[in-house]
């Protein structure tokens, strides 16, 4: 951490202050995170105050197209939610406990579950542009973790177990959720390389070796800090490709943003049904 603990935390609290003040004092229940071109979600719901990163004491702002950077506060069945759209990443340049902080802003706020989505290569050869993936594990080949450094005591124990990182019972709740929406929904391992670059086909044949499904650039720091904080999480990835080598065709993010879009109905239907079903699963 680049940052003196004790300056990092009271940045934190600067942050959950200012969005009190902006938002009121009761807290979301649910955190997201919207990856890259999923943050249309919002846009489905009304009645969502939204305040943009920059406005926000030390939050990070991504320059990633795909990524508008607005924090967005909503209700939906009773359940009051906060979304993040967009967030940043490593090969961005930002230090690990920087990429992590708006997570942790919105676990500190009082959310005490959190769905985070992303982007992401399908390694799996039976998958295919336009799959959403459940994650029920991950493989982390970022080379810098979030929580290195001096431990935040206030957040959680120095040595956090990551034995069930994904929770199971919102596992079983996304499938549950799936199956009443009629959506054929995958689940697999999410293996988290740096970039920016896409890999290589031989990188891509290693990640299969690994046991690895699909692949991507985040998601996974946010995870460890949240099972830091002991919040339950769940993952969801939507194939936006297919990994290096498995077509031939080069990649380009374009392609990403293009199925985020065409799924973009089925990832709206599915976050809502699994929201207004928490309830009876916390």
């Amino acid at each position: 951490m680049s940052l003196d603990a004790e300056e990092y935390f009271s940045r934190l609290k600067d942050a959950v202050h200012f969005l009190r003040d902006r938002l009121g004092e009761d807290p979301p229940s649910v955190g997201l995170v919207l990856g890259s071109g999923l943050g249309d979600f919002v846009q489905e719901l009304r009645a969502v105050q939204s305040i943009p990163y920059r406005e926000i004491p030390h939050f990070p702002v991504s320059k990633v197209v795909g990524h508008c950077g607005e924090l967005s506060l909503g209700t939906h069945k009773g359940k009051r939610f906060c979304a993040l759209s967009g967030r940043v990443h490593l090969y961005e340049g930002l230090p690990a406990a920087e990429i992590v902080f708006a997570v942790r802003v919105i676990a500190l706020w009082g959310a005490e579950t959190f769905i985070l989505t992303n982007a992401a290569g399908g390694i799996n050869t039976e998958f295919r542009a336009g799959d959403l993936m459940l994650i029920k594990d991950h493989i982390d080949l970022l080379g810098e973790n979030p929580l290195c450094g001096p431990n935040l005591d206030a957040l959680g124990e120095r040595f956090p177990d990551m034995s069930e990182a994904y929770s199971p019972s919102l596992l079983a709740l996304a499938h549950q959720c799936g199956e009443e929406l009629g959506l054929a929904l995958k689940q697999g391992i999410y293996i988290a390389l740096p970039g920016p670059n896409y890999e290589t086909p031989a990188e891509i044949r290693m990640c299969r070796l690994l046991g690895a499904d699909a692949v991507g650039m985040s998601t996974v720091p946010e995870v460890i800090v949240l099972n830091h904080m002991r919040k339950k999480v769940m993952g969801l990835s939507c194939i936006t490709n297919m990994a290096a080598g498995i077509l031939p065709k080069k990649l380009h993010h374009d392609e990403v943003l293009e199925t985020t879009q065409r799924v973009k109905q089925e990832f709206s239907a599915l976050l809502l049904r699994i929201i207004e079903r928490l309830e009876a699963n916390d």
